[in-house]
């Protein structure tokens, strides 16, 4: 969990410095490791991940922030964490005898992510691994972000394929896009020149970019925003590579069974093939009004 809620923190533009005690016999001696080598970098929020036991059980504990001075923080993230994993939501608790938050210099936070005793909280994290990390990632730096269903953002999972540029038989060769309207509109997603034998931007579009096309709901985001500058966050479960792409058209139809189409240049980045599996967030970086 760590290198991915890291990696999301530095695709939102922060800087973020791990560390994993490798070294450690005795807790006391983990206590120390941990706080000296936090104490000794430049930073602004120190952040610890664990995970909670109690006695095994088949319901759900939930999940809950430790924290000495930083309440709102601490409540924000338990917010987040319960809202996007389905978890009980057990909120902030100010503790005064943690050797973590007495002894590092910085504002801390201790995170309880979940019960590994609790199945019900093990199946929530397994299952909403993704959208978890995004959450959390986003509570440190107050991005007010939920991707719960219904929320702001889109997350969405299934099945994949590839669309648009020149090889693409399945477009006409006069078929234009959904909201792309011009070579103009996003210049870095087209070929220089229009290919032989066709007028329309489906087959123009440059496959070695990165685009995703989805069944996006206009309501909730219009086709001038998809158009402007917002990207998607595209992962792939299978090889754990994730890359940004452009939205570029509406699609593909719900009887293929696919949640989206994405460019053969994406497809190769990510090392998968037709009908594997990915995960879409969108926006990845914040909508400013």
């Amino acid at each position: 969990m760590l290198p991915e809620i890291a990696a999301e923190l530095r695709l939102l533009g922060h800087g973020v410095v791990t560390f994993i005690d490798e070294i450690s016999t005795t807790q006391d001696e983990n206590l120390q490791t941990i706080v000296d080598f936090h104490n000794s970098q430049t930073r602004n929020l120190d952040v610890s991940l664990h995970f909670n036991a109690y006695v095994p059980t088949a319901g759900g504990r939930g999940t809950e922030v430790l924290y000495l001075t930083q309440q709102s923080l601490a409540e924000r993230i338990a917010s987040a964490i319960s809202e996007s994993g389905g978890l009980i939501n057990r909120g902030a608790h100010k503790r005064s005898d943690l050797y973590w938050l007495n002894g590092t210099t910085e504002p801390a936070v201790l995170v309880e992510v979940c019960f590994v005793d609790a199945a019900a909280d093990v199946e929530a994290y397994q299952a909403r691994f993704d959208p978890i990390c995004l959450a959390l990632a986003s509570a440190l730096v107050d991005l007010d972000v939920n991707v719960a269903e219904g929320s702001e953002r889109l997350w969405a999972s299934g099945k994949v394929s590839w669309f648009g540029g020149p090889e693409d038989m399945g477009v006409s060769p006069s078929e234009g896009l959904a909201f792309l309207y011009d070579v103009d509109d996003k210049p870095h997603l087209f070929l220089k020149s229009q290919p032989a034998g066709t007028t329309g931007l489906a087959r123009r579009l440059d496959p070695k970019t990165s685009y995703i096309a989805m069944r996006w709901d206009y309501d909730q985001f219009p086709k001038d925003r998809l158009g402007g500058d917002e990207v998607a966050m595209v992962r792939s479960p299978k090889t754990g590579k994730q890359f940004i792409a452009h939205p570029a058209d509406w699609g593909p139809h719900t009887d293929t069974g696919r949640v989206a189409d994405i460019s053969p240049g994406l497809m190769e980045s990510l090392g998968i093939s037709t009908d594997d599996e990915i995960e879409v967030i969108y926006p990845h970086r914040k909508h400013k009004a």
